[in-house]
């Protein structure tokens, strides 16, 4: 029997991870890890089964004491694969991994220098600064809120949010310069964060597989609604409520370019999973919100409607290599697929938006 390890096992995205590997690879000892010990899915169940074997709750990733309890862990439970899903975590692996020369077991992720540059916002409108992918954007801190360039150069409405996390963490339209000065007061824990142009057409996700600085697959969707919108000042939570599963090429090809240029000027190839969000501008044309190093959130459910990137990511564990991988940089859905998602209840999936069309009123 193989042993999965699955870090984060308290996130949505890593929990959605470990229900795909239950149905699928139901043969495997899966373990979760997190430093919450009440992480919800030490305690969850799927389908009359606990979503892990065993778990165990472990140190912070920045605290010394990670990586002795990884390795005592790894070689204690013969662990033979890993999840790292926090964006933290896959950082201080990749940095685990230029000081050993290798990972504590088999992982698939990128390289630390690329996941340290899409972590950080900051770094990475850095990178593109002067591009058609971004948003025109500066980084500004409390110390230095740079109050004329953000009404100057970005102006008004524009966007603001913390450079690290995901979520949306901090989001929120400005309207003015007092609306900026108060979210500097009410966010004062964040200490830098991002301001860029205000974008009004659809928000888009893609999620990615590169293997060697291979582009291998990869699909697109909408994210139309969120969970608990009106819970947030921006009404952009981490959660999509409602999405449309889309078929539209240039979304991938707009990625895969952004990709290419960042890893070209980091000198680095491109390899693991990355997920992008998206907005376009009132032209319609795409610019880059974040570029995730891992799993999104939509993965589980890209895997009900034939986009499995879970699937992928273990036979390529398994294998050491991406040559069972089929080559799919343009996937098409075979059905105009939505899914609607809630708060602790499982994605439902239905196959078009013809359903809300149908009378069902009395």
């Amino acid at each position: 029997m193989k042993t999965l390890l699955i870090t984060g096992i308290g996130g949505l995205t890593p929990r959605s991870i470990a229900t795909v590997i239950r149905e699928k690879y139901p043969h495997y000892h899966v373990i979760g890890i997190d430093a919450d010990k009440k992480a919800m899915g030490f305690f969850m169940y799927t389908k009359g089964k606990k979503l892990v074997d065993e778990y165990f709750v472990c140190p912070r990733c920045d605290s010394p004491d990670y990586f002795p309890f990884i390795e005592r862990l790894v070689a204690g439970k013969h662990i033979d694969y890993a999840f790292v899903q926090p964006e933290a975590e896959i950082v201080v692996w990749g940095d685990y991994y230029e000081k050993h020369g290798k990972f504590p077991c088999e992982v698939f992720m990128g390289c630390k220098l690329l996941s340290e540059s899409l972590r950080d916002k900051a770094i990475m409108a850095s990178l593109l600064e002067g591009t058609d992918f971004i948003p025109k954007t500066i980084k500004v801190t409390q110390k230095e809120p740079k109050f004329y360039e953000v009404e100057h150069e970005i102006g008004f409405p524009c966007w603001i949010r913390a450079t690290e996390g995901t979520g949306g963490l901090g989001s929120l339209r400005l309207d003015n310069l007092d609306s900026y000065k108060s979210w500097l007061f009410i966010n004062s824990r964040i200490e830098e964060f991002t301001v860029s142009e205000f974008l009004t057409g659809r928000h888009l996700a893609n999620q990615m597989l590169y293997y060697n600085n291979e582009y291998v697959k990869g699909a697109a969707l909408e994210c139309a609604e969120y969970v608990m919108a009106n819970t947030a000042p921006s009404h952009v939570t981490g959660n999509t409520h409602f999405a449309r599963f889309l078929n539209e090429d240039h979304i991938n090809k707009f990625c895969d370019d952004c990709i290419k240029y960042l890893c070209n000027k980091l000198n680095v190839p491109a390899h693991g999973i990355l997920s992008f969000d998206l907005k376009e501008d009132k032209n319609g044309k795409l610019k880059v919100t974040e570029v995730n190093i891992r799993h999104m959130a939509y993965t589980g459910v890209m895997t009900r409607v034939g986009f499995d990137l879970i699937g992928d990511t273990m036979t390529i564990m398994e294998d050491g290599n991406a040559d069972r991988i089929v080559r799919d940089q343009y996937h098409h859905y075979d059905k105009p697929y939505i899914f609607l998602r809630d708060v602790d209840v499982e994605p439902i999936v239905l196959e078009s938006e013809e359903i809300f069309e149908q009378d069902h009123t009395l």
